[in-house]
């Protein structure tokens, strides 16, 4: 499965979350490092649900980019 991570760049550190997995979070100093750790909160947090007999939501969210022409 492939679910659509938002990373978010803060003024120390990077953000990442998961839109189709409600509290599957990540914060890391680097882009690179909050890239890693989310692939591994998506897993662990999928575990989680396993254990508790829970059912594995559907990866639905997608991305898109809208191009906004500024104006001067």
């Amino acid at each position: 499965m492939r679910y659509v991570i938002i990373i978010e760049e803060g003024e120390n550190s990077f953000g990442a979350y998961v839109p189709d997995l409600p509290g599957c979070v990540a914060v890391a100093e680097t882009k690179i490092e909050v890239l890693e750790l989310i692939a591994e909160a998506i897993e662990f947090h999928l575990e989680g649900l396993r254990e508790d007999g829970k059912l594995i939501p559907r990866p639905l969210s997608t991305t898109e980019f809208v191009e906004i022409h500024a104006s001067q």
